[in-house]
């Protein structure tokens, strides 16, 4: 009877050891899953060219968070108890720029040299450039160099994505920024969409803080849902028979701001109107034509107009055409549409634009191309007519002198520093040990429709920037073999 009770106690034994053992070995491989999906996630999370979002994660704390407030002179971050030395400080702003080509590229440059100067201005700033083609990897690396923000402020930060679209979009190139600044509603406080010939500056962003607390102090939170301080574009009227050299550059004696979209006098009647509220009447005037080729917004008017009767503001559509004529827009081109008419337009968002007549000047930009304005009076143009002269447009027999040789070109001069300083090689390296350089991200790789030669040449672009990522963003000497001249003709 003893021996048969001591070998059910070993048989027990035996077993608890066994359903023990089995416990023990079920915990590892849980736990071992557990942190390899952690780790897999933030892989995912962390790779610009993995991630979904294709943006930086540090919106998502509340370190920088900003409100506005009645004052006039600010928004205040939530978090910080000492008041900021600028509007723009701790701001966390969203920069969309639709940029089809290589075409506007000498303007692109200039428009981010804008975005730049917020973050030494105090902002976060990501900027997000929607286009079809992929750029070199020497001149990524160039762009690394230009967009570096030096700012030590903890509240300041600058990035910069480039998402790639298939070609065929064309002008609906426009349309990808609405579900962006939706899907980040909670995260930013600014939102910023633009062309990519359009010099937006610190002030403007400023500008338009100022002036929207201003309506929001005059009219209240609810109402002011109902405006949105605009944007008017200048550009300078040189003359149109000569090129500036030393021997005409006294023509440029009486040459001035223009606003080439907005025509008529008496001005007031034709080109401008007046505000009907009587609170803001005072102060504000609006353009009779309220095209602007980009918009800002904060976050609590996105989420206004998205509601709002008639806006639909989030929801990504064709601009109006003829029923009976698909192809014929009835209130302008898909760009117009989506950078002004569906936000301003009457029969459809009904916002009203303000422009500050004491700060109007604040509120106008650079249109960089500089051509817009030869247009006026042309025939099918603002100001012309049936028997006006025509429009002249490119029909490729058109033959340019190209600059002195001897011009010192910035990706000459970039790669040269480089291959004499390989030294530089962790410029581009955060302190976690991260590539933090410009994004590149092709998020329809399997929609682009290319010819042969083109579709190798920008895979090849796509992989060299994968590998100049993988190795810690730095130039080798396959990046610096390229042609200095001809560099957008190769992709």
């Amino acid at each position: 009877m003893s021996a048969a009770q001591g070998n059910h106690r070993g048989r027990r034994a035996s077993l608890s050891t066994l359903r023990l053992g089995i416990l023990l070995v079920t915990s590892f491989l849980f736990g071992l899953a557990v942190c390899s999906s952690f780790f897999l996630w933030k892989i995912h999370n962390n790779d610009p060219l993995l991630s979904d979002s294709h943006l930086p994660h540090y919106h998502n704390v509340a370190s920088a968070k900003a409100e506005f407030t009645k004052s006039e002179t600010a928004l205040q971050p939530s978090s910080s108890s000492s008041s900021p030395t600028s509007i723009l400080e701790g701001l966390r702003i969203l920069v969309t720029i639709a940029s089809f080509d290589f075409m506007q590229l000498p303007h692109l440059e200039e428009v981010l040299d804008g975005f730049r100067d917020l973050c030494y201005a105090g902002s976060k700033v990501d900027i997000v450039i929607y286009t079809t083609v992929i750029y070199p990897v020497a001149f990524i690396d160039m762009f690394n160099d230009r967009m570096r923000c030096n700012n030590p402020s903890p509240n300041a930060g600058l990035t910069t994505t480039m998402i790639l679209k298939p070609n065929h979009v064309r002008l609906h190139l426009v349309d990808f920024h609405r579900q962006l600044f939706y899907e980040r509603i909670d995260q930013y406080d600014v939102f910023i969409y633009t062309e990519d010939d359009i010099r937006i500056s610190p002030t403007t962003v400023a500008a338009y803080l100022h002036e929207t607390n201003r309506v929001e102090s005059i009219v209240g939170s609810q109402h002011a849902t109902d405006f949105n301080v605009g944007i008017v574009r200048y550009e300078y009227d040189f003359p149109e028979n000569v090129v500036i050299t030393d021997k005409t550059r006294h023509a440029t004696e009486n040459v001035t701001r223009v606003y080439w979209e907005h025509l008529g006098k008496p001005i007031f009647e034709k080109a401008v109107d007046k505000v009907e509220d009587e609170a803001l009447s005072p102060y504000y005037i609006s353009m009779h034509l309220h095209h602007q080729g980009m918009y800002l917004a904060t976050a609590s008017l996105l989420k206004a107009w998205k509601d709002r009767k008639n806006c639909r503001f989030d929801e990504i559509r064709d601009r109006p055409s003829n029923p009976k004529n698909p192809s014929q827009p009835t209130e302008g081109t898909q760009r117009v549409w989506m950078s002004s008419q569906m936000l301003y337009g009457g029969r459809h968002c009904g916002v009203k634009q303000l422009l500050p007549v004491d700060n109007f000047g604040q509120l106008t930009v650079l249109h960089l191309p500089n051509k817009n304005y030869r247009r006026v009076g042309k025939q099918g143009r603002i100001g012309g007519n049936d028997n006006a002269p025509k429009n002249e447009f490119s029909d490729g027999t058109e033959v340019f002198q190209r600059s002195h040789p001897l011009l010192l070109k910035a990706l000459e001069l970039h790669v040269e520093m480089k291959k004499e300083f390989p030294n530089l090689q962790k410029s581009n390296i955060g302190d976690g040990g991260q590539y933090t350089g410009v994004r590149v991200v092709d998020t329809d790789v399997k929609r682009h429709h290319f010819h042969k030669d083109h579709k190798t040449a920008f895979e090849k672009r796509l992989n060299a920037y994968k590998d100049y990522v993988s190795r810690g963003g730095y130039l080798i000497g396959s990046d610096m073999n390229l042609d200095i001249e001809g560099w957008t003709m190769e992709a």
